[in-house]
């Protein structure tokens, strides 16, 4: 059984881990979000539409962003900044 505790029952480390955790979570899928933007469609596996969506709505833990960058983007394709 998993006991439910309140922010302020939780260790101070815990605490951090959590806020750490979920700024990595934010820095990922802004970087994520950034570079779909940036990238010509035919240079991904998916539709653009279908990676957002994945991005934005999936807490992930930053596996969705990171599944992305690694299965996401067709190899050797390089975003052009200012596109």
């Amino acid at each position: 059984m998993v006991v439910r505790r309140r922010w302020s029952e939780l260790s101070e480390r815990s605490r951090r881990l959590i806020v750490l955790g979920a700024v990595v979570e934010g820095v990922l899928k802004i970087a994520a979000l950034i570079d779909l933007r940036r990238r010509p469609a035919d240079q991904l596996r998916g539709s653009k539409r279908a990676w957002a969506t994945a991005v934005v709505l999936v807490n992930s833990l930053g596996a969705v962003p990171i599944g992305y960058f690694v299965f996401g983007r067709k190899s050797g394709a390089v975003a052009r900044i200012g596109s």
